[in-house]
């Protein structure tokens, strides 16, 4: 099986050097594990991984071999190019500087370049937030931050372990659960973008889950004429949010 080879950057390896990373307070934006040990050290690592909310995943060693040939006992750390934001803080701090939120959510969008560019529009167009999933998402590393031309110093990233209850968090907050999907016959500046809302943005292979589709208040598709039937998700989120800025000016 090959695996893609992954950046350097920002890599910690060894297992102790990872623990006392994570104590020390570095954001790590993914840890990976041998799959197989089940040593002391590497129950301890489980577990500070598990007590700072840092997602980890099993993997063979030849992904870990991919990534550094020195000694990583079986444990590779990234670090995060950010800080992670708290997303009840934004959500109330927002409301309390009197304005409407305006929430962009990525499910499952995994290209850094893609990533780094969705944030670069949200930046410019006044988006509060991007929240993504802590599995299942692009690494927010240098190649994200270049491609965001450095919108990722100033727009907060939120990592949420359940994208399920976060879109209830934000519907009891009084928000309104927008689906940028093709699946409707709305278009998007059919919809009500002026209020308080969250915009969610489906993965580039499948769209938008179905589980989170299902609690969507509306659904909007961007209007299209051409043979090619989709958009890249970094220009969908792009008009889907400068149609929310439009609508906020007038």
């Amino acid at each position: 099986m090959a695996f893609k080879k992954e950046s350097t950057d920002d890599v910690v390896f060894g297992i102790r050097a990872i623990i006392e990373t994570i104590q020390a307070g570095k954001e790590i934006d993914r840890l990976f594990i041998q799959k197989g040990l089940s040593n002391d050290l590497i129950k301890e690592l489980v577990k500070v991984a598990r007590d700072y909310k840092i997602p980890f995943a099993n993997v063979p060693i030849e992904k870990l071999n991919r990534i550094t040939r020195k000694n990583h006992q079986g444990a590779i750390a990234f670090i995060s190019a950010i800080n992670y934001a708290s997303l009840d803080n934004i959500v109330s701090e927002t409301y309390q500087n009197g304005k409407e939120p305006l929430i962009l959510m990525l499910d499952r969008v995994t290209d850094v370049r893609n990533f780094g560019a969705i944030a670069r529009t949200a930046e410019c167009c006044g988006v509060d937030a991007i929240v993504i999933p802590s599995r299942g998402s692009a690494a927010i590393n240098a190649d994200a931050m270049k491609t965001s031309a450095g919108a990722l110093n100033y727009i907060p990233v939120c990592r949420e372990d359940n994208l399920k209850i976060t879109i209830q968090y934000l519907k009891d907050s009084g928000m309104t659960v927008v689906a940028c999907t093709e699946k409707t016959d709305k278009m998007i500046h059919e919809l009500n973008l002026n209020q308080p809302a969250v915009i969610i943005m489906g993965s580039e292979e499948d769209g938008i889950s179905p589980e989170y589709l299902k609690l969507a208040d509306v659904r909007g598709k961007i209007p299209m004429s051409g043979k090619i039937e989709s958009l890249n998700v970094s220009v969908s989120a792009g008009i889907a949010i400068y149609e929310a800025a439009r609508q906020r000016s007038l």
